[in-house]
């Protein structure tokens, strides 16, 4: 099998098969020990899945719901559903049983996979109200539960499958996807097979590959973005190794000792303030040479040479500092993608300066994702942009400033949503992504704000307020930050502090800490971040700084409402549920 008959999600699996086959294709703990499947077992036991799910009757465009944490199984279920025409929806594993009622009924799933006791416990919660669930297989041996291992068959008839295989077209429907939303309900966003595969073929050579190479997975999986790097990674017979949790990556990391793994801002983000706390509690000589290295670091530009002084500096400084962060990160990372947010150029620049490449990219679920991406080829990267459009993609600026995108990875539309996705697809084919953004020099492209969240103030001055978010999480006290003021006199902002760091901070500072909801009415405290936002505000022009600010007593969270499983801000929900405070700093005067 070449590259050009690659047409397929399931081929993908074929193609590292038959191509570049690997011992370790999938790996994950199991009883606190890596457990791999290689190319061929796993490839054999999918078509045993595949023909359980013929047994039942599982037939071609029949929707399949994955509920299920990042794990073999879910690419082994993954490749038995795609083999036979069927579609799989994958489903976060931490949205509300509402959100399962309408997601599983809207696109009428026959079966549901699910990891474990607790997604099932939801799922059981609100199985009188699924209209179209025939069967319920877990990946977890649970009690009273169908263990999926039931499903595999022992026929030999496996030429089925390969006829089934064969009769799959690019143009199927391969995923449906549900966006998250920040309001309303989820969309379904219908992807076929040439959409992920022209997407994946698209930006492989964005990512540096070779032999014998490793990625830790563990963005969910059931995102796109994840999912579109695990696909790349098999088509390029990269091993892939599933973290235990989110709780577990830093001993993951270290004992897997990846080349390439993905990532969000904010994990980023955690890894950056755990790093610079741990420099803070230095003393003496030890604490200067970690801040030297650290401004070394925020200086860093890779499209800039500094000249020999500095080059000298920050190589001292990989030296002596940096290579414990990279031994920190299984000290054989080749490159680290960030995407799903905005991320601070000063992430990208420390850790690239440590030879901890980090490459911004863009896109969206309607795009599969990938719009742009930055590359560690010549010339292939700036920070602050999220590198050059694909080639196989057409992208402009509309004339109000939205990136607009055409090409055979823009979806087919909205599932059960025709007027919907008229809204969002032109007469032309462009997709409308919503973002406002524009192309710099070198053909990069830069994203500056989400179209529907620039607001205007009373005085006319228009605001944008993911640009501003993103400064201010520089600061160590801010976790979350949300910039208000539309159709008022001036802008102001709902924080949520880092409670974490604001905890330590006032132990070195000797100031009683007994609660979140105390330490936020406490004076000092409030003067301190007070200080951060006068800095920060240094950045904007007199009109966007941030005159008031009120400080929310909880983490915000997806369980609580105010993040989508993204971690992108719920606006709408969050003024609502602080409506008090956003009275106190407009209309308490």
């Amino acid at each position: 099998m070449d590259i050009k008959s690659t047409k397929t999600l399931a081929d993908v699996y074929y193609f590292q098969l038959n191509n570049h086959p690997r011992k370790d294709a999938f790996t994950q703990k199991e009883n606190n020990k890596w457990t791999s499947l290689s190319s061929k077992e796993f490839t054999d036991k999918s078509v045993k899945l595949s023909l359980g799910l013929i047994d039942l009757g599982i037939a071609k465009g029949d929707r399949i719901a994955v509920i299920s944490n990042n794990r073999t199984e879910w690419h082994l279920t993954d490749l038995a559903i795609q083999q036979i025409g069927a579609i799989n929806v994958p489903i976060y594993s931490n949205i509300n049983p509402e959100d399962y009622t309408y997601i599983i009924n809207d696109c009428g799933a026959r079966m549901i996979f699910i990891s474990d006791e607790d997604i099932l416990k939801k799922i059981l919660s609100v199985k009188s109200l699924l209209t179209t669930v025939e069967y319920i297989f877990t990946y977890n041996l649970i009690e009273g539960a169908k263990h999926y291992s039931e499903l595999l068959s022992s026929s030999q008839e496996t030429d089925k499958v390969e006829t089934l295989r064969k009769a799959v077209s690019e143009d199927d429907l391969a995923t449906l996807i549900y966006t998250s939303g920040t309001t309303g309900n989820p969309k379904g966003v219908m992807l076929t097979h040439k959409n992920l595969i022209t997407n994946v073929i698209a930006s492989s050579h964005r990512l540096p590959m070779g032999d014998d190479l490793k990625a830790l997975s563990f963005l969910p999986l059931c995102h796109v973005f994840e999912r579109m790097l695990d696909y790349l990674y098999i088509f390029k017979s990269v091993s892939i190794y599933y973290a235990e949790s989110i709780d577990t990556i830093g001993d993951d990391l270290k004992e897997v000792k990846p080349q390439f793994f993905a990532t969000v801002p904010r994990l980023l983000e955690k890894v950056y303030d755990k790093i610079v706390n741990k420099g803070a509690e230095l003393t003496g000589l030890k604490k200067r040479l970690f801040f030297w290295a650290l401004e070394l670091g925020l200086e860093y530009d890779p499209i800039i040479d500094k000249g020999f002084w500095y080059n000298f500096q920050l190589s001292l400084a990989n030296k002596i500092i940096f290579s414990k962060w990279r031994e920190a990160l299984g000290g054989n990372i080749i490159a680290i993608v960030s995407g799903g947010a905005a991320l601070q150029p000063r992430l990208a620049r420390v850790f690239s300066s440590a030879n901890i490449p980090v490459l911004e990219g863009y896109g969206l679920t309607e795009t599969s994702p990938v719009i742009g991406v930055n590359s560690l080829s010549p010339g292939g990267r700036m920070i602050g942009t999220i590198g050059k459009p694909l080639e196989n993609l057409e992208v402009k600026i509309a004339e109000d400033g939205e990136i607009i995108v055409k090409g055979p990875s823009v979806m087919k539309g909205y599932y059960n949503l025709p007027e919907l996705t008229a809204e969002v697809i032109d007469a032309d084919g462009y997709f409308h992504t919503g973002d406002i953004g524009e192309i710099v020099s070198g053909g990069f492209l830069k994203i500056t704000d989400r179209k529907k969240e620039i607001f205007k103030t009373s005085g006319g001055k228009y605001i944008a307020p993911q640009v501003m978010e993103n400064r201010f999480k520089e600061s160590r006290f801010i976790e979350q930050i949300m910039v208000i003021g539309e159709g008022e006199k001036h802008a102001a902002a709902l924080i949520q502090p880092d409670f974490v760091f604001l905890e330590a901070w006032c132990v070195r500072k000797n100031i009683p800490y007994e609660s979140s909801e105390k330490i936020i009415e406490n004076q000092i405290v409030i003067d301190r971040i007070q200080r951060e936002i006068d800095t920060l505000n240094t950045n904007f022009a007199n009109y966007e700084q941030i005159k008031k600010f009120e400080l929310v007593p909880n983490q915000w969270a997806v369980n609580t409402g105010e993040l989508t499983p993204t971690l992108k801000l719920k606006r709408k929900f969050i003024k609502t549920k602080f409506q008090p405070l956003f009275d106190k700093i407009y209309r308490n005067n």
